[in-house]
């Protein structure tokens, strides 16, 4: 998307200023978010305006003021051209979901992991989704693999509501069960030793639930997808420190990395990565 914007800005904007647009946008249903730099603030009117004329489904422009911060995962928006209406229709493999930019997190970046999970599900599995947001994750996985249940959670009353509303949209609210609150407490409440997979969506703090995400799993053995944060000066360093944390992370379970691969970088020398870890409950 970088290159798109440098593109159409070629002409608005000095050689100087748009060789400062570094950073991509996203286009989420109606609404475009984008970081401008410092810098060039005093043109986001401009850069908003080309956007809204070049992008048939753009209604609304906004920036982002703030990184994604807090346990709900929210970031400061500021609406620069449009309608000021944060909340839009997103559709994604064959799937819709209402999303509200300002009161919960989402990414479109995800998209190719989320249809690459859904295909790793079986039938008649059982899925946690730790930190489930709007319920995208769970309801690809119910759309294109005949699971048995699927559990969301999520802290975020406000995306607690919304993977309700999309597990309705989507009608798959009767495979699909939601719970708002801490995923420490939900699991240990409601999920211990329930499920064959399970999803660690929420990079800065995977770590920290680790064992909460073993509890899930059924007695035997079970999969859990950990995704993770990782600085490192290139992709190949990346996929080596991402190994060695995750290791770290699972020794004191039995256990098998069978995947690792890089997601997408999300700033300079700074990767979001996933594992696919095989868990082997009472083995050491």
């Amino acid at each position: 998307m970088s290159t798109f914007l440098k593109r159409l800005l070629g002409n608005i904007l000095e050689e100087s200023e748009v060789s400062k647009l570094t950073s991509s946008f996203d286009v989420i249903g109606s609404i475009v978010i984008l970081k401008i730099p410092e810098t060039l603030v005093d043109r986001k009117q401009v850069i908003a305006n080309a956007i809204l004329n070049n992008i048939k489904s753009a209604r609304s422009v906004y920036m982002q003021t703030s990184p994604v911060i807090g346990d709900h995962r929210t970031r400061k928006l500021e609406l620069i051209a449009g309608d000021d209406s944060p909340i839009t229709l997103y559709k994604e493999y064959g799937c819709r979901f209402k999303v509200d930019v300002e009161q919960t997190y989402f990414s479109p970046r995800l998209s190719t992991e989320r249809s690459r999970i859904a295909n790793l599900a079986f039938e008649d599995e059982v899925v946690t989704n730790m930190f489930a947001g709007v319920g995208t994750f769970s309801i690809i996985i119910c759309k294109y693999r005949n699971v048995k249940k699927v559990y969301n959670v999520d802290i975020n009353r406000a995306a607690h509501e919304l993977s309700i509303y999309n597990s309705r949209l989507n009608k798959m609210e009767e495979k699909i069960e939601s719970f708002c609150g801490d995923a420490k407490e939900v699991i240990k409440s409601h999920i211990n030793g329930k499920s064959n997979r399970v999803l660690m969506p929420l990079p800065e703090k995977a770590k920290y639930f680790v064992c909460d995400a073993v509890a899930c799993l059924k007695e035997e053995q079970g999969m859990i997808h950990y995704f993770q944060h990782v600085r490192a000066d290139s992709k190949k360093s990346a996929v080596e420190n991402g190994r060695s944390e995750t290791e770290d992370a699972f020794r004191e379970y039995s256990h098998d990395i069978q995947f690792l691969h890089v997601v997408r970088e999300v700033g300079p020398r700074f990767y979001q990565l996933v594992s696919d870890v095989l868990i082997k409950k009472g083995t050491r």
